[in-house]
């Protein structure tokens, strides 16, 4: 790959990748967040696919295009500009959030190691801790190969999962969008599904911090907004492969009910091939998911630092840190993974919605709006 490949690689495709890679981790890749947000609603869920994927893109392309015009790059910087006063509320929920998230990725390993390896939960949990440190102590680059290589595991994986599990339940898919057996799923309203799309956007904004280092490479608005509109074909392309397949098997409350329904829906349809692939893939992600957080903390921390005359996190520090916060995040995690995707992010989606979306889509906007236009910021 030469030079100008390069960057029109960490130009248009890198923001999506590691936004992606952030977001598609714990219940995402278990199936978790898909029953709670779409699949639960049958046919209708196709109205929330439809609210996710104009979310990520629109909030995509005004938050990149925002660090563009401010030249911030770092959440801080990017939250003082964008809410004032307000930061440290920020700051504050994107922290609880962070370790909510990282909860559910340590619930979600321990899971997989216990129902697919048949070792201790605990085993799981300590090997994404490990591996969490080592790419936070390691650096940038480091975390931005391990996120490409990953995207490309994911996407393989799970176009093998979903090509398995369709092509075995490809009648009954039909059967649920044809509306048999509506009565006895979730129904819902087409408002309701578009507002629980909304919600699944408004937590999952807690991903753009983790694309703000890769940013700075962007030039023009065209840029902006051709990463943004990836940033959203990347994001709900996962949540539908999934929507799909677990319609193959709607509205039956052994997958709908289940922590992990992927793995519910592999034992009914792949041999354990398949099953430990996946549980290498959905480790994979679950450790991106956990650096791509810990990474705009520590990030965030060395520019605090930096600010008051103070030396950034030496790569060790940022190790430690990121171990830390894991640890605490182990602990929470044996709240459940339904628990914590239900109650805990919807709760938390609240507060990005109104510190997040609304001042990016009247003050941010305001801001690009008056901006010298698609040329470099001024």
């Amino acid at each position: 790959m030469n030079t100008d490949r390069k960057l029109h690689f960490a130009q248009y495709l890198l923001p999506g990748i590691v936004f992606q890679s952030v977001l598609i981790g714990g219940a995402y890749a278990t199936g978790r967040e898909i029953v709670e947000y779409g699949a639960r609603f049958g046919p209708t869920g196709l109205w929330s696919i439809l609210a996710i994927f104009v979310g990520f893109s629109v909030t995509s392309i005004l938050a990149f295009e925002f660090a563009r015009v401010a030249q911030v790059y770092d959440y801080r910087g990017y939250v003082r500009e964008l809410i004032g006063p307000l930061w440290p509320l920020f700051d504050v929920l994107y922290l609880v959030m962070a370790i909510v998230v990282i909860a559910v990725v340590g619930a979600a390993s321990g899971s997989v190691f216990e129902e697919i390896i048949g070792a201790p939960y605990w085993l799981g949990v300590l090997i994404v801790i490990i591996m969490v440190g080592i790419l936070n102590a390691r650096g940038r680059v480091t975390i931005e190969r391990f996120k490409t290589f990953g995207s490309l595991v994911l996407y393989g994986g799970y176009l093998i999962f979903a090509g398995v599990v369709v092509s075995k339940t490809w009648g009954n898919t039909i059967d649920a969008f044809q509306g048999a057996g509506a009565d006895v799923g979730d129904s819902a309203s087409i408002r309701t599904a578009l507002f629980v799309g909304i919600l699944y956007v408004g937590y999952n904004l807690v991903g753009i911090p983790a694309t703000m280092f890769t940013l700075d490479r962007q030039t023009s608005r065209g840029q902006t907004v051709s990463a943004g509109l990836i940033c959203g074909v990347l994001s709900t392309v996962p949540f539908i492969l999934t929507y799909v397949a677990i319609m193959g098997f709607y509205p039956d409350e052994r997958v709908l009910g289940a922590p992990v329904p992927w793995l519910e829906m592999l034992r009914e349809t792949a041999g354990d091939t398949v099953i430990w692939i996946y549980a290498f893939v959905i480790l994979w992600t679950l450790i991106e998911t956990a650096t791509g957080h810990i990474h705009a903390v520590t990030d965030r921390i060395s520019v605090n630092l930096e600010e008051i005359d103070r030396v950034a996190l030496t790569p060790f520090q940022a190790g430690m840190l990121s171990v830390g916060i894991l640890l605490v995040s182990a602990v929470l995690s044996r709240l459940g993974l339904i628990t914590l995707v239900a109650q805990g992010y919807s709760m938390l989606a609240y507060g990005f919605l109104l510190l997040f979306a609304l001042p990016l889509m009247t003050v941010g906007l305001a801001r690009i709006m008056r901006s010298s236009g698609g040329g470099d910021a001024a």
